[in-house]
């Protein structure tokens, strides 16, 4: 059976329709192909999943992928980098109109450099009973099989290059891959590796932390813990950020481990809020003889008093997007500014339009960035300013 890829879609795949009308998404395939032969990963009653294996009329825009393993780390290796940064500025405005809100065609910003940008990998490991050795692998698309590896392209050279080391030293010393979880490694932009191996049935280790300097300031934090994964185009979102602060309170709620808050807002009155205990104890050392800033211990929606009308609110929630009950803290004090950094666009559009029709905010300017060259995923930046009553 011949299916033609109609269009992509925000998940990142090719969606096309089979004989019998049911909708299928293909990872390897882009627009205009056929495929004529695949394998079904997912099979719903109304949709399958599946990965085209051969196609016909390749797009124009179709490139050989780089890595043997592009389907598990990045499977958007298969299209030019023109045609990627195109492709997700028209996904960011349909995921908007999907809500009833119409954007301007924004084009997302990088820093060109679209492999070698991870600074944090994590591998499984696979026994091969034939030759008796471990290899660095990837979970196979699709599926729970681990697929080994010779290469990749997506992180940090110093990366790979420590997590072959240890996989040699492994081998050396005839150990089996079923007594490790995974290998965690994570790089600075110094080239300093940090990390190492999750052994099964037993704690993670905590591994020495690694600092990095952002906007001119430095930041520790730990190898295990959250951290931006592409430095030098998150540098490019907070410059951003940073254009649009005008008043002298800042709120930064999601806040980690306060690198967004203190490259932006240091010198201002700046509270941080962060839920985790473990980012809120970087958080508390980043924030250390800064006398204006305060970091606070809570879930941000439960920090509303913070919240002040003749202040500038940063955002930067997990994929779920902002909680309600912080939304209507929104509405009804109406910070001067609010600034939505959002790694899934979809739920950013559904909280924007809960303010857009509070008729209390309207959008100042929307700037996606491209944190993760390869994959499907869009990192975007939404101002709103409060509408002042006459």
């Amino acid at each position: 059976m011949n299916i033609t890829i109609e269009k992509l879609v925000p998940g990142g795949q090719g969606i096309g329709v089979d004989e019998n009308g049911k909708k299928v998404f293909f990872w390897n395939a882009l627009p205009s192909e056929i495929v004529t032969k695949y394998r079904i990963t997912k099979n719903k009653s109304h949709y399958f999943e599946a990965i085209a294996e051969e196609i016909e009329n390749p797009s124009a825009h179709r490139v050989m992928p780089k890595d043997s393993c592009y389907l598990s780390t990045s499977p958007w290796q298969i299209m030019d980098y023109d045609f990627e940064l195109a492709q997700k500025a028209e996904l960011l405005k349909e995921q908007f109109k999907q809500v009833g809100i119409s954007l301007e065609q924004n084009t997302v910003q990088t820093d060109s450099n679209d492999y070698n940008y991870r600074n944090k990998m994590e591998y499984s490991l696979y026994w091969d009973n034939e030759k008796q050795k471990i290899f660095l692998a990837f979970h196979e698309r699709g599926s729970h099989r681990k697929l080994p590896i010779t290469s990749s392209s997506i992180e940090r050279p110093e990366i790979y290059e420590k997590a072959q080391a240890i996989i040699d030293n492994l081998n050396a010393n005839h150990e089996e891959a079923r007594k490790y979880q995974s290998l965690l490694l994570r790089c600075n932009q110094k080239g300093e590796v940090s990390g190492g191996l999750y052994e099964n049935k037993k704690p993670h280790e905590v591994f020495p932390n690694l600092t990095d300097d952002i906007l001119g300031y430095a930041y520790s934090y730990s190898p295990n813990g959250f951290f931006q994964i592409n430095l030098p185009v998150y540098e490019m979102a907070l410059l951003e950020i940073k254009k649009h602060i005008k008043t002298k309170k800042v709120l930064d709620l999601y806040a980690g481990v306060g690198t967004i808050g203190l490259s932006v807002a240091r010198g201002h009155e700046l509270t941080l809020v962060e839920c985790n205990k473990f980012a809120y104890t970087e958080l508390e050392k980043n924030c250390a003889k800064q006398d204006t800033v305060r970091a606070i211990l809570r879930n941000s929606e439960d920090a509303l008093e913070f919240v002040a009308p003749d202040q500038t609110v940063i955002v930067d929630p997990p994929r779920a997007g902002c909680d309600k009950k912080l939304l209507d803290k929104f509405i009804n004090v109406q910070p001067e500014t609010i600034i939505y950094l959002s790694c899934n666009p979809a739920t950013q559009a559904r909280d924007v339009k809960i303010l857009l029709d509070s008729g209390k905010y309207q959008i100042s300017s929307v700037t996606p960035f491209n944190f993760f060259p390869h994959t499907p995923h869009l990192e975007n930046l939404v101002v709103l300013r409060a509408i002042m009553k006459e």
